[in-house]
């Protein structure tokens, strides 16, 4: 994960496998350092991800993330092992509590305790991929071992918002993947984390993987059109959990009420009063400004910036992004 700089990301809301399976194989021929593929209510990740694995040679591959709810612990470390040999030590895996919504209309599963459910989840995984005994086995019953473990240990990411999980992270995962964030605030990100380091004696730093929607064109009044696009779907239609982010937590709630307003009206047009919000959260402008906003993100604190991509977009357009993408990850190495 050392090396992870700039990647590419797809959301539930692409559905189209044959576009992401394109677009991975020319990032990775492009060299790009990760693709990242997330799981909520449509396409199995581990599925579309062995995919991938075998059909790229280099790129970094990753969830982004599956939920703590969907798996047992053993089935998501198994899952792990499998893609870790697939990929030939290119998987991370990226795990995250979900919501409400998708937990209970999805899964079925009750959305209760969701900080105990994420660090038993963590322990166990991190317990099994290590070669060691599951540390909650039910109702008494002898705690087993994994038949088969990955050659390559498997880097564990937690996608994280609140104060609470992120300091989970610290404390448990080698990764904080952070989504919809501020980036201002990512100094903030990282003190959370070091709480959760200084809780065990001896641990290794944890890295920050910032997730940032695309909201780049071919010109600012198309990547403004994309920026509304996205912070009108997660204002109104993902729950209660990013508008009270952006509300509460960043103090953003006068740029969140001219969002919800617009989308209400029906006008996919980024306000004037959310430029401010759409700069934080988003990758915003012409394809000219790409690199200079993803040098933004790697000089406010993240170790890493994976691009998530626009669903639904045209493959062309997308594609462009991917090459601007990899053109940053050049200049980011020159």
């Amino acid at each position: 994960m050392a090396g992870m700089r700039i990647g590419v990301a797809f959301t539930p809301f692409e559905t189209r496998t044959d576009v992401i399976v394109r677009l991975a194989v020319r990032a990775d021929e492009l060299g790009l350092d990760r693709v990242e593929v997330a799981e909520a209510w449509t396409h199995d990740a581990i599925g579309l991800l062995a995919e991938l694995g075998l059909r790229t040679t280099r790129i970094g591959l990753g969830t982004s993330v599956i939920s703590a709810w969907g798996r047992t612990p053993a089935t998501i470390a198994m899952s792990a092992a499998g893609l870790q040999r697939i990929s030939a030590g290119r998987f991370s895996l990226g795990i995250g509590a979900g919501s409400p919504p998708l937990t209970e209309g999805v899964h079925g599963v009750p959305w209760e305790r969701p900080m105990l459910r994420l660090r038993r989840t963590l322990t166990a995984v991190r317990a099994l991929l290590d070669g060691d005994r599951l540390p909650h086995p039910a109702r008494g019953a002898r705690p087993l071992r994994l038949g088969a473990l990955p050659n390559v240990p498997v880097p564990i990411v937690l996608a994280a918002l609140a104060p609470a999980s992120i300091r989970l992270a610290g404390e448990l995962a080698d990764g904080w993947a952070p989504f919809l964030w501020a980036r201002s605030r990512v100094g903030d990100g990282r003190e959370l984390l070091a709480e959760g380091e200084a809780r065990l004696e001896a641990v290794a730093p944890t890295l920050v993987h910032a997730g940032v929607p695309v909201a780049l064109g071919p010109d600012e009044a198309s990547g403004r059109r994309l920026a509304a696009w996205w912070l009108s779907t997660y204002a109104t239609r993902m729950g209660p959990l990013y508008p009270r982010l952006l509300r509460r937590r960043f103090g953003m709630g006068a740029a969140v009420d001219a969002v919800v307003a617009a989308a209400e009206d029906h006008r996919l047009e980024l306000p004037a009063a959310a430029d401010g919000l759409a700069e934080e959260v988003t990758l915003l402008g012409g394809y000219e400004r790409a690199e200079e906003a993803i040098a933004e993100w790697l000089a406010a604190g993240a170790d890493s910036v994976s691009l998530v991509l626009p669903p639904g977009r045209p493959e062309e357009e997308l594609l462009e992004i991917v090459e601007v993408a990899a053109g940053a990850v050049a200049a980011t190495s020159a």
